[in-house]
Order: C-alpha cells, then structure tokens, then sequence
C-alpha cells in the first residue's frame, strides 16, 4: 500500500504565491522567487534564532517592496514567493543540492537535516511547484494571445558577504541570452551614480538558477535578473526610487527588442 502523502501547509496558511496585477497590459512580467520569509507553521523555526529568519539567508530584503512598486508603475503582472527560501528555494531545481539547505552562507539549519523523501517531496508539491505552475500558466495564456513578454526577476543581495564588501548598487544577470541585459548595462551604468555588475555579485546558471533557464532561457522571451543591493531598499523610499528608476530605463531596452 502507498504511504499517504505528508501534507505541510494547513488550510488556515496563506498560498505559496501572491499575484498583482494579473490583468496587467504592459509587456512586463515581474517574479519575486525570493520575496517572502514565511514559515509553514509544520517547520517551526527550523530551529533558528528569530534573528537569523530576519537575515538575507531567510529572504530577499526590500525585493517585495520593489517588485509591487515597479508592477505599478508598469502596469506589469507580478508573481511573489510567499515562503523563506530556508522551506525550499524556488530559484533552484528540486533536484539540486541547494534546494533545501542545511547550511546557508556560515549558519547551520538544523530543521533541514535528515529530511525524508517525504518531507523534501511535500515542500515541493506544497510551496516549489504551485509557484512555478502559476508562472507556467500565464505564460502560456500571454502566448496564445500573442501577448507580447519581457521576463524581469527582481532579487536583492546583501552589502557585505562573508566579511567582504560588495561595491556595486545593482547587478544585472544573464546567462546564454544578454540581448535585454547588455543595452540595460551600459543605460544603468549612463546613469552616473551607480557601480554596476555585470553577472555580479553572481552569474546566472543551469546548476544555480530556475527561473530564468526554465522560463526565460526555454522560451525564448527577452528577460533579465535583477539583483538590488538590500540597504537601498530596505525601506519604501528607497524602494520607490528604484522603482521609478527602473521603470523610467526598462522600457527603452525592452521594447527595442519587441519591435
């Protein structure tokens, strides 16, 4: 007889995902793989201080914030991950080592040790896949009504890693595809108040990246990752001038390779 599948979110939780703008009429449609920091109540704290579930090993500081603001600006749908990248990462294959971690940057998860093929399969199927099938479906839906799609992934990154400091303001990441990501490198870096990286402070890959091989890459559609530096966007005012920036420069790279 089949085990009975393990169940992880109770009915009173929120889903794995929020939507905004699911009518949006602008070519862009924003992802937020890692803008929430929620725990299924089943996992606890993982063992974790509340501290460290404040920390960028939890979540994507500000990259909520930014992503809503910039989905307003550009009338553009938006997908956000509602649970911590600490339950399951949702920029990662469920097959990869990185999809369930034990230890993020230098700080041990004891609640994700020794995990159960059942315990791993249920934050999958809860959290991982309802997530990606809502971005599935409406790419598939903006495909059949030959909606035209800008793919942007908007991340955030921490000022300093391991003891070292990070120069730049704004990363802009891509893979086999720079077509979108070049022309908003040399825009961003026209700006003349930013340091820009160039697949910095990472590069984007099959081994460690989801969303833009699978639904970009695999697609074929013009997209690009966005990573922003977390304490210029922590707070709303830094939140909105970054929207306002980006939604000011996007545009005149995007369209261009629409038309």
């Amino acid at each position: 007889m089949d085990e009975p599948l393990l169940t992880l979110l109770a009915s009173d939780e929120p889903p794995p995902f929020a939507v905004a703008h699911a009518d949006g009429t602008s070519p862009f449609f924003l992802t937020g793989d890692h803008a929430g920091r929620r725990l299924p109540r089943r996992l606890g704290d993982l063992g974790l201080p509340a501290a460290e579930l404040e920390r960028h090993i939890a979540w994507d500081i500000g990259a909520a914030g930014l992503a809503r603001a910039l989905a307003d600006r550009l009338d553009a749908f938006l997908i956000l991950q509602t649970y911590s990248r600490l339950a399951i990462d949702c920029n990662r294959s469920v097959e990869a080592a990185t999809s369930i971690v034990t230890v993020s940057e230098s700080t041990p998860i004891p609640g994700n040790r020794g995990l159960s093929p059942a315990a791993a399969d249920a934050r999958a199927r809860e959290i991982f896949w309802p997530y990606h099938d809502r971005i599935v479906a409406e790419l598939d839906r903006r495909q059949d009504a030959a909606q035209q799609t800008v793919l942007v992934a908007v991340h955030s990154f921490t000022p300093v890693f391991k003891g070292v400091p990070r120069p730049w303001q704004v990363g802009v990441l891509y893979n086999r595809d720079a077509r979108l990501a070049r022309p908003l490198l040399d825009l961003l870096r026209a700006e003349g108040d930013l340091t820009v990286g160039d697949n910095e402070p990472y590069a984007i890959s099959d081994d460690s990246d989801y969303g833009i091989p699978i639904h970009g890459e695999r697609r074929g559609l013009p997209h690009v990752e966005l990573e922003i530096r977390q304490d210029l966007i922590a707070e709303p005012a830094g939140q909105r001038a970054w929207a306002d920036r980006l939604a000011r420069l996007l545009p005149a790279t995007a369209l261009a390779q629409l038309s």
